[in-house]
């Protein structure tokens, strides 16, 4: 998660419009991007005459950036577009793909959020039955990686599928609980 002082560097084209949104006053070509470290939705301003493509990785460091102007802001749920929606998707399948270990090491070390919630319950499916199977197996030893945690707990969703889910739900709706994005 996005902690103060810890910003994106660089993030990817989810959509571009050209000609913003339709609906403005001001017209600005925008950018709808997610931050590759933390999973933060962004509206990018481009450059002058710079296309963006989708799925493109952009520079947004404190440094000068080539393609991109300025960060708008966070991008609003409700703004993002459904070409968005879909690149989100492949975005987050490939990130979780990528960043294995991260989400392994939240398999075991995930803890209790209140007296009656733990963090792992707030994966989509992942009830009272699967957390008590989660916490003794993790005990006698930790997960080494989803395909570990599938042979061990024959019955358990796929954990590569449950934290892309639990992703989306916390980039497009709004959460009580964030475990992953910013």
């Amino acid at each position: 998660m996005e902690s103060k002082g810890m910003r994106e560097e660089k993030a990817v084209i989810l959509d571009f419009l050209p000609n913003g949104y339709p609906f403005e006053s001001r017209r600005l070509p925008i950018a709808q991007a997610i931050g590759v470290s933390y999973f933060t939705l962004l509206e990018l301003i481009p450059r002058k005459g710079v296309k963006l493509q989708l799925k493109e990785e952009v520079y947004i460091g404190p440094s000068r950036r080539e393609k991109i102007y300025f960060i708008r802001g966070r991008l609003d749920k409700e703004k993002i577009t459904e070409t968005a929606k879909l690149q989100l998707q492949d975005f987050i399948k490939k990130s979780v793909t990528e960043k294995e270990k991260h989400f392994i090491d939240f398999f075991n070390k995930a803890e209790v959020v209140s007296t009656r919630l733990h963090q792992l319950e707030l994966l989509p499916g992942f009830g009272k039955k699967y957390l008590k199977l989660m916490l003794e197996e993790r005990e006698k030893k930790p997960f080494s990686s989803f395909e570990n945690i599938k042979k061990r707990l024959k019955n358990i969703p796929d954990p590569h599928k449950l934290i892309e889910k639990r992703l989306i739900e916390e980039l497009t709706q709004n959460v009580r609980y964030r475990l992953f994005a910013a």
